[in-house]
């Protein structure tokens, strides 16, 4: 039988609806009102929040059911309309939101017992059961069983789908940042709950409510680590912090989407929000996270091909003569600057006749870095190339252009002789300074990697021949420190089986976890080129550690840059960590490429010197 939620789960990050509860409660329902009865007494404003979420971008909506069992509704004397109150709240968002969502039946835990009430263990699950059945009947695609805060509520909530149940479900916990129910159960208490599962599994495991964004976010990294199971993200808005006396409630729509990128970045495959997140947030974070969560699904091809049209490709050696050095096996340098915001070049090459003084071998330059707004790196790069005399690696963003802007400016990339490009998916707008611009993402890195060898075979992206072919060396990028190791793995052979020829990897401060990576994907066979980031200050310490993804910075290097005060004795010890870390991981990757921080080369050249 098919599954929808599995199949739009293992195709898509899925976006998910905020909370019910409280927008229910800003439409001037108060708290002594049963809220799973407004399905019944006030249909119109429970299917406008619906619909307000399915507007926003939500691909998930959740139905206002989570107290609808037995013995909450049995408080205000509604025990006898467990089967309508259910069937409305699925009817309602069928109604309102429209037939291209996914419903999510609510469940909640069963909750307090009154004392005498005769309810026992097994009725417990009978309640939920009773539920979960007319939720089914009414037509929801899979059980959302939500906020459980125990290994009892959740082999309960097993029990009942068991029971009555044929629909696919997920089990969503709701954990502080130490990864532990309220009542103190850490995780592995849960995890076995769940590996004793006989029968059918859970789609995917949730964390929903909790202690606000960035408290979900430790959550989720323990959670990744032990769960062989699609990750629902769904975070409460949290508490007020203190700033300056004042009480401030830090989740506005686009801090929430800060972190929701975040988990989209760690491996979660499905993000949304719960108590205290309405439709702005899901719309600012739909905005945020679709166009570059799409485009990983995005590698795929579909191109008819005639072999007998396709030319050998250019040995590697002969590409460039970065690429001859790589093949060759020597050691390779290279140092990234930055494109100019403005038009003017001249420092830039400068900067990059400096390197080559220096005896650099390459120049890497980013496309706009960050979602940021730059001079065209392909112009840079011819500058640099013929003005300076030095090779360039040039970053190739998928964000910005469609296929076809993509393969002109490759096709320009091979007339005017660079040679050597980096194939990224790139960072959405709306990280940058012009968020509501649009990102394009036909394509992901993988899928620009199998795009360029079909154009170094002289085959274009509809698979017609060009009667000439490109001569492109293809790199791509990785992240030793990925949370998600495993997904990390997976897309880096992708990315080798689809044609990449070296990576460049993120900046590195721990070592450990690159030679573990390295050492991880040696069968590949493919050079890799280590990040360096000679940190400027303690400041810019603080800032790749904790904003920038894919960056590690231990906290003995923390405590390093922080025992001095001045920015000069700051930077040299900077300089000092680089060398250090190159100094350690230099028989493992086949050279390095420093990064000039602030646009400032001689501390890249610096380290290089040592």
């Amino acid at each position: 039988m098919s599954n929808p939620l599995k199949d739009r789960l293992s195709r898509q990050v899925m976006i998910f609806d905020g909370a019910v509860g409280t927008e229910i409660y800003r439409h001037n329902f108060f708290i002594n009102t049963c809220f799973e009865s407004l399905s019944l007494s006030a249909p119109k404003v429970i299917g406008e929040i619906h619909k307000s979420y399915a507007d926003a971008g939500a691909e998930v909506i959740t139905t206002n059911t989570f107290n609808a069992n037995f013995n909450k509704l049995s408080r205000f004397g509604m025990g006898d309309k467990v089967d309508e109150i259910n069937a409305a709240g699925v009817e309602l968002v069928r109604e309102y939101a429209g037939e291209d969502v996914l419903i999510a039946a609510s469940v909640g835990p069963v909750g307090d017992i009154d004392y005498g009430s005769g309810i026992n263990e097994e009725r417990i699950v009978e309640i939920l059961a009773e539920q979960i059945e007319a939720l089914e009947k009414a037509g929801a695609d899979f059980i959302l069983f939500e906020s459980l805060g125990s290994a009892e509520d959740t082999e309960r909530a097993i029990k009942a789908i068991q029971l009555k149940s044929s629909l696919p479900y997920i089990l969503s916990f709701s954990l502080d940042r130490n990864a532990e129910t309220v009542s103190g159960e850490n995780l592995d208490v849960l995890m076995k709950v769940v590996s004793d599962i006989s029968g059918e599994k859970p789609a995917a495991l949730g964390l929903n409510c909790g202690e606000g964004p960035e408290s979900t976010l430790s959550a989720l990294e323990s959670l990744m680590k032990k769960a062989d199971y699609p990750i629902i993200v769904q975070p409460n808005a949290g508490v007020p912090k203190k700033v300056d006396n004042r009480m401030i409630y830090m989740t506005s729509p686009e801090y929430f989407s800060t972190y929701a990128l975040r988990y989209a970045n760690m491996g979660a495959r499905g993000v949304g929000g719960c108590c205290g997140i309405g439709p702005d947030h899901i719309r600012d974070m739909a905005r945020t996270i679709k166009p570059l969560a799409a485009s990983e699904f995005k590698s795929e091809l579909t191109v008819v091909v005639n072999e007998e049209e396709m030319m050998d490709p250019v040995p590697m050696a002969e590409k460039s003569d970065f690429a001859r050095k790589l093949a060759a096996g020597e050691w390779v340098t290279g140092v990234e600057i930055t494109p100019p915001r403005g038009f003017d070049l001249t420092s830039t090459i400068a900067k990059a006749a400096q390197c080559k003084a220096a005896g650099v071998d390459v120049i890497n330059l980013p496309d706009g870095p960050r979602a940021s707004s730059r001079i065209s790196p392909l112009v840079t790069a011819i500058e640099i190339q013929e003005k300076a005399g030095i090779e360039v690696i040039l970053h190739f963003c998928c964000r910005d252009k469609n296929l076809i802007g993509m393969q002109a400016d490759i096709l320009g990339c091979a007339c005017k002789n660079i040679n050597n490009i980096l194939f990224i998916t790139g960072d959405p707008p709306k990280l940058g300074d012009y968020p509501f611009s649009s990102g394009v993402f036909d394509v992901d890195s993988i899928g620009m990697v199998k795009i360029q060898s079909k154009l170094n075979r002289g085959l274009d992206i509809g698979g017609k021949p060009l009667g000439v072919q490109t001569r492109i060396l293809s790199g791509v990028g990785a992240d030793p420190n990925a949370i998600d190791m495993e997904r990390e793995y997976r897309r880096t052979c992708e990315k080798a089986e689809s044609g990449a020829e070296f990576i460049i990897t993120q900046p590195v401060f721990a070592v450990d976890p690159l030679i573990k990576f390295v050492d991880r994907i040696a069968h590949l066979k493919i050079p890799v080129i280590a990040g360096i980031w000679p940190l400027a200050s303690y400041r810019n310490a603080e800032f790749m550690r904790n904003e920038v993804p894919g960056v590690v910075v231990p906290d003995e290097i923390m405590t390093r840059m922080a025992a001095f005060s001045g920015k000069d004795e700051q930077r040299e010890e900077g300089i000092k960590i680089a060398r250090e870390s190159i100094d350690a991981i230099r028989s493992y990757v086949q050279g390095v490429q420093v990064s000039a921080p602030f646009g400032n080369v001689n501390t890249a050249i610096a380290v290089l010197q040592a």
